[in-house]
């Protein structure tokens, strides 16, 4: 699956949204993609996470042991993946501004986890992540998403391995084009940064 045909998927369920809009990252953007309109139908969900899945196996040359996910966003793609490749899924949470494992999950030492997020923007996420995962003793051994706003840009600490990437524009709050400033911004994600 490329990059045109997840964004046709998008499309399709009217998960391709134009405005201005603020992002997780806290920059701005002409086009967002809200995935909670993917991730309401299982057949689209299992869809993509299925390809995901199939490119993570093709680029690995081993098979993770658990996949872990950042909350909010990253559970169901976490979860789908996990499921399409045989392997468990657990997430971390923020609690205190900080993701943690809860609710009685945990790794151990040297296991190799893949790190699945829904959409990465600048990464901050998925670092964040990351970091949550190697405090536990596990070695996150590769990222994945299902689009990759960067378009490869961002650097997570370990390999991404998206379904899809295109670098759609996103600004500076203090640095916008003429079409956002005359455009109320409205926040459809989740993480409340601001």
């Amino acid at each position: 699956m490329n990059t045109d045909e997840v964004l046709n998927i998008f499309r399709e369920a009217g998960a391709l949204l134009e405005g201005h809009f603020i992002l997780s990252s806290g920059r701005r953007s002409s086009i967002f993609l809200q995935k909670a309109l993917i991730f309401k139908n299982p057949v689209l969900t299992s869809k993509l996470c299925g390809a995901l899945a199939n490119k993570i196996t093709k680029s690995l040359n081993f098979k993770p042991d658990i996949i872990v996910a950042p909350a909010m966003g990253g559970v169901i793609p976490g979860y789908e993946t996990a499921r399409h490749m045989g392997l468990e899924s657990i997430f971390v949470e923020r609690e205190e501004g900080e993701f943690k494992l809860r609710r009685g999950f945990n790794l151990q030492k040297g296991q190799k986890v893949l790190m699945v997020e829904d959409i990465v923007t600048t990464g901050l996420s998925s670092r964040e992540c990351i970091n949550s995962i190697n405090k536990t003793g596990a070695s996150v051994v590769a990222g994945a998403c299902l689009f990759d706003r960067s378009n490869g840009e961002a650097n997570i600490g370990v390999p991404l391995i998206s379904l899809a990437a295109r670098k759609f524009p996103d600004y500076d709050q203090n640095d916008l084009p003429e079409k956002l400033l005359k455009i109320p911004a409205v926040k459809p994600g989740s993480r409340g940064l601001l």
